[in-house]
């Protein structure tokens, strides 16, 4: 209080006061009615210094305040300021933030879908729409004093992570970076990094939780602190944590109880007060339920709360459980207020859909202050959930991680239901970067004193597991920086090839590659003083012994290539005998998990490809359809042939069998087993070993029983070191050669790209031609395909319905593959340029091979997936909404992603493709504009958020 101070220390900090409101700061503070933290003015400081900042800090610490004084100053300085999300739902959010407090006038939004008020001082956009805006060389730049990137730390994300890179590469100099990050384990690296390319950047880490978070776990009907101590705000506080022993002896207990079958097989009598005492011990440990969670942590003054299930469809299930249950969040002059606003925000939705799209069960949930969310809900869904839980109106969300990842949406309490999650190839723990990120959704700035997080007991947990999950608030930062076709064309047309290879070696791949040799060196250098005192325990006094034990690796290894080729002959007579198999042919199947009778459905041969099936993989060889005799339908590979196969009857495939038809399935293999159920297959002999009868083994077996030290007594000894020696050798080359491949590794990479785009004539040498032009306009995964078949004409002709359908073959993946039943595509013209299409991926990916351009290091085209074609090429024709969901079985919410995936690659192929000779538009840039119109109706119209 200023009525403490002296007359003189009035005076100073009136002083103070004065200097401060004289520096841009001052008026920014006034503008929050809560007072900065240390971080925060840090950052602003150094940002009105002239310097770049990176602010890496915890969710909900308030980076973004650093990003508001980005927007502030170039306000001040009549200078532009950019400010980039990773998603259009941030950029959505973002941008009326900034409306509220700036104006319409003077903020802009460019996401891709929507552009409002685009040459604004203050636009909110997109990364990737500012890295196509870099290599345009858009006007829109000039002028622009400062860029904020939100959420930086998605350079790390394997599938988008390269645009960040771009852009902070691609920057003019005199654009200052504000760069905000979630807590990172090597923020200084990568400030080091920001530092080199960018210039004088400032790095603040701030650990500080602005609202402490404890940390529970839930079991029967208690609810554990997980650590001991509470003075040090639930494990987030500089105090020491001890694991709650309590939670320890729980887990013991746990582990003693399990139910052990040998007890009565010894005929032991288990005495019945020992069944109760064990009936009671499991009554505190069994997981609770979702709607008496809700119900606890309501009684507890908990809510609102988001609890993380890793699995739509167990979103769905958990508002449903919660409804059966009777569970009432809201009062009825909420629930009132809940359907006025519900109404109001789905007007536009057409009556017909909104029971296609669970409007009524939805209602319900959110009356009663419950909701789900997901990437398979309708965007307006999605946003009428965001807006009711922020407003307090919905009190319970059961959400994927996506939503960890997205919009601002802060609770008092976060649920982890496991610790597991599927991430895409396998089910797999949370890693302490993804527990920090759920977690860190709990405690409103300014609404809540404390936050918590609560993990529900799972049998087997392990406390000391989950303390030091919850310990470990960082993860490190990774780059992902892979060089594109796109990316290549556009470098070298900006910058000429020896500049754009430059460039490319600034990334921060190429920083951290470079860094980790300094550690292999060191191994190096270790291991040659470890084969120092190998090769000395090796000497052997009667000769060279080092001689000697590569006689005996050459023996060994020459007995190995003759078995392997006796193999690899195998397995060349059992692809031969593969492709002259033919439907209706009864095989047996000799190995694997579908061993025993079979149906061949399909061969699979390649012919399949070119009417778009997935059958066969010219790595692979044919991959036959069979139909089992326990009534599966599944793809083979040639693993599941060890031996050369031979049809042993046939039958005949019925033209009304359907696959995805369990009577159809049961009736055909009924008639198989009927038909072929007692033939028993000739089990295959294996032949003579190839060794017995080759010279160079022979030759090798007199050498070295002739070599001296062949007759030592130590020789056993001498080999063990021998071998040591060996392997030691051939980890260091390995390191050696570690070391070779990580420098330069991506221009290397660039440099091969460059080659095979010289092949195909987008490039020749520092000039890019027409193709390269096309090829400059197209972003996206499948770009270099995309333009070939521009290229190729292969989409000339079709109408918009078709072109919507096979641009969808671009972008669309499935979320699990399913190679059993080929996908329903449109007849005529559309599945012709299908065929085409796979057809010229299959000639890409074959020259990807060949200049050692490798996908799995993520560069190089996947096969196009054409799942989705059927569902847009419906859409696109007119059919209702009912109709399409129905027939495509995919939710609403995954359906409008799609289509709106779908309508972005359209527009940029209606710009790129080549004009008629008359220099007006082409026929397919005319038809791919209708097709964004046929697909932009209705639910993908009205849904505001991609």
């Amino acid at each position: 209080m200023t009525e403490d101070l002296s007359p003189a220390e009035r005076y100073q900090a009136s002083r103070d006061r004065a200097a401060e409101m004289a520096t841009a700061l001052g008026p920014f503070r006034e503008m929050y009615e809560f007072g900065l933290d240390p971080f925060q003015i840090e950052a602003c400081q150094a940002l009105e210094a002239g310097k770049g900042v990176l602010v890496a800090a915890p969710t909900g610490s308030g980076k973004t305040i650093v990003g508001e004084f980005a927007v502030h100053l170039a306000l001040e300085q009549g200078r532009k300021c950019f400010y980039t999300t990773p998603i259009k739902a941030l950029s959505n959010q973002k941008f009326a933030d900034l409306v509220k407090r700036y104006g319409a006038d003077k903020v802009g939004l460019l996401t891709g879908d929507n552009s409002v008020n685009s040459e604004a001082p203050v636009v909110v956009m997109t990364t990737e729409v500012l890295r196509n805006m870099l290599y345009a060389g858009s006007p829109s730049l000039s002028g622009l004093g400062y860029v904020v990137m939100d959420e930086v730390h998605y350079l790390s994300d394997r599938f988008r992570g390269a645009v960040w890179e771009e852009v902070i590469i691609h920057l003019p100099e005199s654009v200052t970076l504000v760069s905000l990050s979630a807590t990172v384990s090597n923020a200084e690296e990568f400030g080091d990094w920001l530092d080199t390319v960018r210039g004088d950047t400032e790095v603040i880490v701030s650990e500080h939780r602005p609202v402490p978070l404890w940390q529970h776990v839930m079991a029967g009907r208690k609810m554990y602190d997980l650590f001991e101590e509470t003075t040090d705000h639930g494990g987030r506080g500089a105090g020491r944590r001890e694991v709650n022993p309590d939670l320890v002896r729980l887990a013991r207990q746990e582990s003693q109880n399990v139910y052990n079958p040998r007890d009565r097989r010894r005929g032991k009598m288990v005495r019945e007060a020992d069944r109760e005492r064990e009936r009671r011990q499991r009554g505190r440990i069994w997981t609770p339920g979702r709607p008496e969670v809700i119900d606890r942590l309501d009684n507890e003054g908990l809510l609102p709360a988001i609890t993380f299930i890793f699995s739509r469809a167990g979103c769905e299930a958990a508002v449903q459980q919660c409804l059966y249950a009777g569970l009432r969040l809201n009062d009825e002059d909420k629930r009132r207020l809940v359907r006025e606003i519900v109404e109001e925000r789905t007007a536009s939705i057409p009556g017909e859909d909104l029971h296609v799209l669970g409007y009524y069960e939805w209602l319900e949930g959110l009356e009663r202050g419950i909701a789900a969310h997901h990437a398979g809900m309708l965007p307006t869904f999605k946003e009428v959930v965001e807006e009711l839980f922020v407003r307090g109106l919905v009190k319970a969300v059961f959400a994927t991680e996506t939503l960890a990842l997205g919009i601002n949406m802060p609770a008092r309490s976060v649920v982890l239901e496991k610790l597991v999650k599927w991430n895409g190839e396998q089910h797999a723990d949370i890693t302490p970067g993804e527990y920090t990120q759920l977690t860190g959704r709990a405690g409103r700035r300014g609404i809540d004193v404390e936050g918590h997080a609560v993990v529900l007991w799972q049998r087997g947990m392990d406390p000391t597991g989950l303390a030091g999950l919850a310990g470990t608030r960082t993860y490190p930062l990774r780059s992902s920086f892979r060089p594109s076709y796109n990316m290549a064309v556009n470098l070298v047309q900006q910058f000429g090839r020896h500049r754009s290879r430059e460039l490319l070696e600034t990334s921060f791949a190429q920083f951290q590659a470079d860094k980790s040799v300094v550690g292999i060196s060191r191994q190096v250098q270790r291991n040659e003083e470890g084969l120092e005192g190998y090769k000395e325990g090796m000497t052997c006094h009667l000769g060279d012994f080092e001689e000697y034990a590569r006689l005996r690796r050459d023996l060994k290894d020459r007995e190995t290539e003759l078995a392997k080729q006796g193999a690899a002959q195998r397995r060349a007579a059992a692809a031969s005998s593969l492709e002259k198999l033919k439907p209706g042919d009864v095989i047996h199947v000799p190995t694997g998990k579908f061993a025993g009778l079979a149906l061949v459905l399909d061969p699979g041969l390649p012919a399949g490809r070119a009417n778009g099936h997935r059958g066969f993989d010219h790595h692979d060889g044919p991959r036959p359809l069979v139909l089992t005799a326990e009534r599966q339908v599944k793809r083979l590979a040639s693993m599941d042939f060890p031996v050369p196969v031979e049809a042993l009857d046939r039958m005949r495939v019925p033209k009304s069998f359907n696959p995805r038809s369990p009577q159809s399935r049961r009736d055909l293999a009924s008639a198989l087993r009927t038909k072929a159920g007692h033939i028993v297959p000739d089990r295959h002999r294996k032949g003579r070993a190839p060794a017995a009868d080759d010279r160079e083994i022979a030759r090798l077996r007199t050498e070295l029983r002739a070599h001296p030290c062949h007759g030592c007594d130590e020789r056993e000894d001498h080999a063990r070191w021998a071998e040591r020696y060996h392997r030691l050798q051939r980890d260091t080359r390995q390191l050696e050669k570690r070391i070779e491949g990580r420098t330069n590794t991506i221009a290397r990479t660039f440099d091969r790209i460059v080659a095979l785009l010289t092949e195909l004539d987008y490039l020749r040498g520092n000039e890019v031609t027409a193709n390269g032009r096309r090829l400059a306009r197209l972003y996206g995964e499948l770009d270099l395909l995309a333009s070939e078949c521009l290229r190729e004409g292969v989409w000339e002709g079709l109408n918009p319905a078709e072109l919507a359908a096979c641009v969808s073959a671009l972008v669309y993946e499935a979320r699990q593959a399913d190679d059993a039943v080929a996908p329903k595509l449109p007849s005529g013209p559309a599945k012709v340029a299908m065929g085409e299409m796979v057809r010229i991926w299959g000639r890409l990916d074959a020259l990807e091979e060949d200049f050692k351009i490798n996908q799995t290091e993520g560069v190089g085209q996947r096969e196009p997936d054409l799942g989705f074609a059927w569902a847009v090429y419906m859409w696109a024709s007119g059919r209702t909404l009912d109709e399409v969901l129905r027939e495509a079985e995919m939710p609403a919410g995954d359906f409008v992603r799609w289509c709106k995936q779908v309508i972005d690659v359209l527009g940029q192929v209606a710009a790129a493709a080549p004009r008629d000779a008359g220099e007006g538009a082409s026929s397919v840039a005319k038809n791919a504009r209708k097709a964004v119109d046929a697909v932009l109706r209705g639910v993908v119209a009205y849904s505001s958020v991609g």
